[in-house]
C-alpha cells in the first residue's frame, strides 16, 4: 500500500491552523499522466518568497508505504529552474516509520529558500515541491534489515 492522505485535523490545528475548511481544501497529491514519475505537493496558502527569504511550509499531509520504499521530496523542476528555489536540504528523505509519527502524525513539512534576486508570489494550490516514491536496497550484513527478514545474518 502507498499513498498520501491528510493528517488528522487535530494535528493540522495545532501545526497550521484551526481551519475546517483549509483543512478540506487540501489537496490529495496525484501524478499528471502515466509517464510522471513526481506526485504535486501543493501550497496551502499564498505565498511571497523575497531573495534569501528562507520559509518552512506545512503541507497537510502524511504519506504510507512499504518499508524497502523511501518517499523523496524534491524541488519540482521548474521550480528551481525558472525561480531558483530550492529546497534547503536538497532532497527531503522519508523513510516509512514515519507515517503516523507519535510526535506529528507523520505531517510531512518542506523548507524551501529563494537563491534569486528577485521577490516571487505563488498562490494557494501551487506546486512548488514533488514526492517520489522508490525502493532501495540494503547490504547483506545490515543488522536491522536481516532481523526483520527472519535472516539468520
Amino acid at each position: 500500500m502507498r499513498d498520501f492522505e491528510k493528517i488528522s485535523f487535530e494535528q493540522f490545528a495545532k501545526d497550521v491552523a484551526n481551519d475546517r475548511e483549509l483543512y478540506d481544501s487540501i489537496i490529495i497529491p496525484q501524478r499528471d499522466s502515466n509517464s510522471t514519475a513526481g506526485y504535486d505537493l501543493h501550497l496551502l496558502a499564498d505565498l511571497e518568497l523575497k531573495p534569501g527569504e528562507v520559509v518552512k511550509l506545512p503541507t497537510g499531509l502524511k504519506a504510507r508505504f512499504q518499508p524497502d520504499e523511501v518517499l523523496l521530496l524534491i524541488v519540482r523542476s521548474s521550480t528551481g529552474f525558472k525561480y531558483n528555489i530550492r529546497l534547503c536540504n536538497q532532497v527531503g528523505v522519508i523513510d516509512s516509520d514515519y507515517y503516523n509519527n507519535p510526535d506529528n502524525n507523520g505531517h510531512l513539512w518542506t523548507k524551501i529558500q529563494n537563491e534569486d534576486s528577485v521577490t516571487h508570489k505563488f498562490k494557494r494550490g501551487d506546486a512548488l515541491v514533488q514526492g517520489v516514491f522508490m525502493k532501495y536496497l540494503t547490504t547483506d550484513s545490515d543488522q536491522n534489515y536481516n532481523k526483520q527478514r527472519g535472516s539468520e545474518y
